[in-house]
């Protein structure tokens, strides 16, 4: 056991976490929403450090994160826990046992053992994804300010339902994230991931405004609950006016799982409808994943349109930049170390 950070004892002995949006306010034995924050004695402990549940050399992109360091090889991690509980979840085999039974498992790994192996393998960037990385923040914090001392940049993939004072905890030290805007309703938030839209959006405002981390957004498009042309035209309308319009945004494909198993896959007609809307509303970056054939993995110049990235699988085939500028026009492509 770990004592955990963002808390703050109560009437004794009740504690409220702070760690994300949810607030829990967790009894003596208990744990919080995520199932890996526990009350022992009055005292918050995290459950999980250094439980590494998931690990990989991964590409940057199958984060997927396309204007960041593009074609270098990120070291991946995660424990397992989540905060949320969408039915579905592609990665529920490690990110809700916690929750649902209290199974917590993984292999020991300190911060100076996962940045050492990040350093031998010659990754750029060591990323918090697979779970919910909220949830295993003092690990992450830790393991973000070691990078950092060793010229390693740090990226997360998250559910972007941390509070705030988790988002200024890491403010320094996190250079990107993808952020996952499953949907813009309040009732989709509340009946399929068991949280609410608001403080994603806020998150997200405060990300792309105030700490200025390079930031990219995912939208998994489930049939008959967020797929329809109302609500893709407010979710776009949101990330042109709110975030801008060169933040890019990946459209992914659904595909039957968890509790979900009996939802057919989204159509090519409905991905294709998505990306039209985002064109439409003047986003310059927007990609489908999950989508094999389809075409809409590469970076054109939304100057003259020119193709400058040329991605095959989750690779980048070919770039055709000129220290980050299109090479036909000239025109700046929106990203880091491009």
């Amino acid at each position: 056991m770990h004592e955990a950070r963002l808390w703050k004892p109560l009437r004794k002995p009740l504690v409220q976490c702070q760690l994300c949006n949810h607030f829990c306010l967790i009894k003596p034995d208990m744990r919080g929403r995520c199932g890996v924050r526990e009350n022992i004695d009055g005292t918050l402990y995290t459950l999980n450090y250094g439980r590494v549940a998931a690990v990989n050399l991964d590409p940057i992109e199958k984060k997927p994160l396309y204007h960041f360091q593009p074609g270098t090889q990120t070291y991946s991690f995660a424990t397992m826990g989540c905060n949320l509980s969408c039915s579905f979840c592609q990665n529920w085999s490690i990110s809700q046992p916690p929750r649902v039974d209290g199974t917590l498992e993984g292999q020991p790994r300190s911060p100076e053992m996962l940045v050492r192996e990040a350093l031998r393998l010659n990754a750029s960037s060591i990323a918090y994804t697979y779970t919910e990385p909220t949830v295993f923040f003092e690990l992450m914090h830790d393991t973000a300010q070691l990078a950092r001392n060793n010229k390693l940049k740090n990226v997360m993939v998250s559910n972007g339902y941390m509070s705030r004072k988790c988002l200024d905890a890491l403010g320094p030290d996190i250079d990107a994230i993808n952020v996952d805007l499953k949907c813009f309703t309040e009732d989709f938030y509340q009946d399929l991931s068991g949280a609410a839209l608001a403080p994603v959006l806020e998150n997200l405002r405060y990300i792309k405004n105030e700490l200025k981390w390079w930031l990219e957004v995912t939208t998994l498009l489930i049939p008959g609950k967020n797929d329809s042309a109302h609500e893709l035209n407010a979710l776009t309308d949101f990330l042109v006016s709110e975030l801008g319009p060169e933040t890019p945004w990946h459209i992914s494909r659904f595909h039957p799982d968890y509790k979900m198993g009996r939802t057919p896959a989204t159509s090519r007609d409905s991905l294709d409808m998505a990306y039209e809307i985002g064109c439409q509303k003047g986003l310059k970056y927007i990609y489908i994943g999950n989508m094999p054939g389809l075409d809409r993995q590469h970076t054109h110049c939304p100057g003259c349109g020119h193709r400058v990235i040329t991605r095959s699988g989750f690779g980048v085939a070919l770039t055709e930049l000129e220290h980050g500028t299109c090479s036909q026009c000239g025109k700046k492509i929106h990203g880091i170390n491009l």
